[in-house]
């Protein structure tokens, strides 16, 4: 992860229904839906500005962080999360168990 990227701070926005990064004058997000004690990652987009500096992996691992600490279960239909959960396999069981063979190495 760059530098800058460790700098950014994500924040919650539960109104527009996504985690957000502010970088400057961008703004990446990971979408999602929250529907019982799940959270559903519907879209992740990172403006191309920024794409190579470790923002949208900040963005998914703070996501996954607060899915963690609040008890919910992860449904990764967006390919970004999906493909951060198989890369990072400690976040793989909080992934609802039906989605477990998406993320698997």
């Amino acid at each position: 992860m760059s530098e800058e990227a460790n700098k950014i701070t994500v924040n919650d926005n539960p109104a527009e229904n996504r985690f957000e990064a502010h970088v400057g004058q961008y703004l990446a997000i990971a979408q999602y839906r929250r529907q019982g004690h799940d959270i559903i990652f519907t879209h992740t987009e990172v403006p191309e500005e920024l794409e190579g500096q470790g923002v949208g992996g900040k963005l998914v691992r703070t996501a996954l962080d607060t899915a963690r600490a609040q008890n919910l279960e992860v449904v990764p239909l967006c390919p970004f999360v999906a493909g951060y959960i198989r890369r990072h396999q400690e976040y793989l069981d909080l992934v609802k168990p039906s989605y477990r063979d998406r993320v698997r190495e």
